[in-house]
């Protein structure tokens, strides 16, 4: 598998990034299959009902927003929250669009974590995590620190895409491709070309050209 060269001159596996991504898409496709279930839609709207008891009275604003918004069609909520974390599962192990993917997803797990978890609250005595949805949306701003750092995912949908479609990048990427530029191969004769001929002392017939500056000079063949 493809490897990054590292600044040590050891070479890093680039498997690991890939591992990575492809994991958490997976996870997200399970959330997503138990989002379809019937039992999902089925509770739904008890579940965002249920994130604002015991919140502090300052909040509650908050999640009566949320209850009085899904409550007129809470099945087509659910169906909504179904086909977005479907569309964030393939997006992630496909690696399609990964920077507007990444950023997309990481905000529908905030609100996430602050509609439907309750921020994972209400904390007192007994409280034992503060939700998951927040670790995903963290997840997901490594993998785009992740992106930032290594470029394109050889084994990803944008990897092609950014080869027939010039402006794929700004989608994918976090920032501009690196371009590398070439050396010219003429650098070299034209260094070669100014240097002084001078004499082989044993035979002055044959001349004679430095290599470089410091170097014992080579003499000229034909």
């Amino acid at each position: 598998m493809a490897s990054t060269p590292a600044a040590t001159g050891r070479s890093i596996p680039a498997w690991p990034k890939y591992a990575l991504r492809i994991t958490f898409g997976v996870i997200w496709g399970i959330d997503a299959v138990l989002k379809w279930l019937p039992g999902f839609r089925s509770s739904y709207m008890s579940s965002i009902k249920g994130a604002g008891m015991g919140q502090p009275g300052w909040l509650q604003w908050w999640f009566n927003f949320w209850t009085n918004l899904q409550h007129p069609a809470p099945s087509f909520w659910a169906y909504l929250v179904a086909v977005l974390e479907t569309l964030v599962a393939l997006a992630v192990i496909l690696g399609f669009a990964r920077k507007v993917s990444y950023i997309a997803a990481a905000a529908f797990s905030v609100v996430i974590w602050a509609a439907a978890e309750g921020f994972g609250g209400p904390y007192a005595s007994g409280s034992s995590d503060i939700g998951t949805a927040i670790i995903y949306a963290l997840v997901f701003v490594c993998l785009l620190t992740l992106a930032a750092y290594t470029g394109t995912d050889r084994y990803s949908v944008d990897y092609y895409l950014e080869q027939k479609i010039s402006w794929w990048h700004k989608i994918a990427e976090v920032g501009h491709p690196v371009q590398e530029q070439p050396v010219p191969a003429a650098v070299v004769p034209a260094q070669r070309a100014a240097l002084p001929v001078t004499a082989d002392p044993a035979d002055p017939a044959i001349p004679l050209v430095p290599v470089m500056d410091g170097a014992e000079p080579e003499p000229v063949t034909h």
